[in-house]
């Protein structure tokens, strides 16, 4: 079988060029404090997350008041079964959503919008999302990576006049940047702004487009090429989406978000004016990156209503559902599964609350936790759904439109299950934020020793780098061996009478994060530069920060509550149960670090690509259709149907 070939126009890169755009698109610099990139570092700073920081009082007055008006709408105005059924959401609720401010929740109230705070914004979107999932998503891809934020983060005050008005009542948002042959490689690039006098000229394609197919404004991805006057590189604009030379050419179909609006986008010589470039050129990817720091936070906060709507059902479907003598609740089997559940809602709520209100309050770099909040939240949600779908049996598979029709509780379990699979992929894969996470977490090793692994340094480099890494160790390596995590009475505010005892958690948190650190340093001074290629290993790293994350999360959580009088009892068992949890999880993943079969998975596939195993195929039919794996995405005019359409 040939490779697919990729559009004409693609850029042909190496993986050494390829890696050095991904690194200079990074923010480069901590300028604050960060919680989790301490973690990593085998520094426990629970100072700087406890106390749990608290949102002001006219925040959360706006915010409740909001968050009441938004629950009428979606207990009167949102028929979930019936977006799921047409697989479109109705043009008179996205009418009354703007008409409600849905729009501009985070838009500042000098344009129009309602100001809400990263806390409100996401226990709306939680809210919306556990009717509609389709619509938390059209909403936050309007607000969380659409144009407002890159526009209150870089844009000019000339652009935030004219676009931010439009897009806090009226006008929709979409953020365009991945093309047929491009994904989590920027590198390859194809769509292109051409400066010609005032204007660029974009052609290219680009695909799922979310929201794209109804959207009034785009944040447009295109590389611009160098030349004289212009540095070039990969640049992001505000483009009209009924300027002429747009046709959104398909309307992409999912196995979830039934009602999602998501397309493909061909441009041929569109002319965007440069006042509605964002940025200097070659800041695309930067301003890309620095969006999602806070945007990737709407994804777990949806899948914290999910997680919610997973225990409601869980509990009352297993409290009337008898086998054997009694509820299946009292059944061991079933009960795992819904003290997992609700131990899991209540750590991944506690995360995104917890991160939420930092990017408030501005004090830390998020960045690592709000990636982390986004890997953990679209795995955990998956697996609560998984479990719910278990739980409820024949009935969890079946549909809700079939279960309403013989008569029992339109419960949509396999829909859940179906939504929520693309949070894994949507925003950067599970795989994909491993690498990036892990990259973050090694910053501090790779500022220090980098240039002794990098092959195109000089000697004179090297030996520069061995001085600054042989000091930085000297002063780093001894603190990895003890710490307050093994103090019997450390962190004892958080073991009150009559609680169980959330200190012993994080003291096996401290613990945790130096074996860590020595993990991973032991693991670059014995792969040195081939440490990029150990995925494994590196996602096995990532994944139990998260963990440590979430038990840290958890549990001043936990304490916020009862010092504040608000089921603190009941947070603290759901804390500690969590941390058990956790724990056990965290331990398999310390074992998977030196025992995996991570080498002969790799000799294995080596065999798989080159044929060895194609009889292992034999004896099935495969139904798929003729085509190329990847459509062609060459630039030019469209030969297709215009399937955009406005909602007035």
């Amino acid at each position: 079988m040939s490779a697919p070939s990729a559009p004409k126009n693609t850029p042909r890169v190496t993986e050494r060029e390829a890696r050095q755009v991904a690194e200079a698109a990074r923010e480069q610099d901590w300028h604050k404090p960060s919680f989790a990139k301490e973690l990593f570092l085998g520094r426990f700073r629970l100072d700087l997350i406890h106390p749990h920081p608290l949102p002001p009082a006219d925040d959360v007055r706006r915010g409740e008041a909001f968050l009441a008006r938004l629950r009428e709408f979606c207990e009167t105005r949102i028929d979930g079964a019936l977006i799921e059924r047409e697989a479109r959401i109705p043009d008179e609720v996205i009418r009354g959503l703007k008409e409600l401010g849905a729009l501009g929740m985070k838009i500042d109230p000098k344009y129009g919008g309602l100001g809400l705070t990263q806390v409100y914004y996401n226990k709306a979107l939680a809210l919306v999302g556990s009717v509609s999932p389709a619509i938390g998503a059209l909403l936050s891809a309007h607000q969380s990576i659409g144009v407002p934020q890159p526009l209150k983060l870089f844009g000019s005050q000339e652009q935030k006049d004219a676009f931010l008005p439009r897009l806090a009542r009226t006008d929709i948002s979409a953020f365009l940047l991945t093309e047929p042959d491009v994904g989590s490689d920027p590198a390859r690039l194809a769509t292109s702004a051409v400066p010609d006098g005032p204007d660029y000229v974009l052609d290219g394609v680009k695909l799922w487009t979310t929201n794209g197919v109804v959207a009034d404004l785009l944040v447009v991805m295109a590389r611009v090429p160098k030349s004289e006057g212009h540095k070039g590189g990969i640049t992001a604009f505000v483009v009209e989406a009924d300027s002429p030379g747009i046709t959104v050419e398909h309307r992409n179909a999912f196995m979830g978000l039934r009602g999602l609006e998501n397309g493909v986008t061909r441009f041929h010589q569109v002319r965007v004016p440069a006042a509605n470039r964002i940025g200097p050129e070659g800041a695309g990817l930067k301003i890309a990156l620095t969006t999602l720091n806070t945007g990737r936070l709407s994804l777990p906060a949806m899948c914290v209503g999910a997680g919610k709507w997973c225990l409601k059902i869980a509990r009352e479907w297993s409290a009337a559902r008898e086998q054997w003598g009694r509820p299946v609740a009292r059944h061991e089997a079933v009960g795992a599964k819904i003290s997992f559940i609700a131990a899991t809602t209540f750590a991944l709520e506690a995360v995104v609350d917890l991160s939420s209100q930092m990017a408030d309050e501005n004090r830390n770099d998020i960045r690592i936790e709000a990636a982390l909040a986004k890997l953990y939240g679209s795995e955990m949600g998956c697996l609560m759904a998984d479990e719910l779908v278990q739980i409820r049996g024949g009935r969890g598979f079946e549909t809700a439109d079939s279960l309403a029709a013989r008569g029992e509780r339109a419960v949509a379990a396999e829909q859940l299950l179906r939504d929520l699979r693309i949070n894994r992929i949507f925003e950067g894969s599970t795989e994909i934020m491993h690498l990036m996470i892990a990259r973050e977490a090694v910053d501090a090793h790779l500022k220090v020793a980098g240039d002794i692994i990098d092959p195109d340094k000089p000697l004179s480099a090297k030996a520069k780098a061995g001085a600054n890494a042989a000091s930085f160790y000297a002063r780093w390596l001894p603190r990895l061996v003890a710490g307050p995590g093994q103090l019997p009475r450390t962190y004892a505010e958080f073991n009150p009478p009559g609680h169980p005892d959330l200190s012993a958690h994080l003291r096996y948190v401290e613990r945790s994060s130096r074996k860590l650190a020595r993990s991973t340093f032991y693991a670059m001074s014995r792969w040195q530069g081939r440490m990029e290629t150990k995925q494994g290993f590196l996602g096995r790293i990532v994944d139990i920060g998260a963990e440590l994350f979430a038990m840290s999360a958890a549990c001043v959580r936990a304490e916020l509550l009862r010092s504040s009088d608000d089921h603190g009892r009941e947070a603290y068992r759901l804390a500690d149960v969590f941390c058990h949890q956790s724990r056990v999880r965290v331990e398999e993943l310390f074992t998977r670090l030196w025992s995996n079969t991570d080498d002969l998975d790799r000799h294995l596939v080596d065999g798989i690509l080159s044929g060895a195993y194609t009889w292992l195929e034999d004896g099935v039919v495969d139904p798929s259709g003729e085509g190329p794996w990847i459509a062609d995405a060459t630039p030019g005019p469209s030969a297709r149907e215009n399937v955009h359409r406005t909602i007035g």
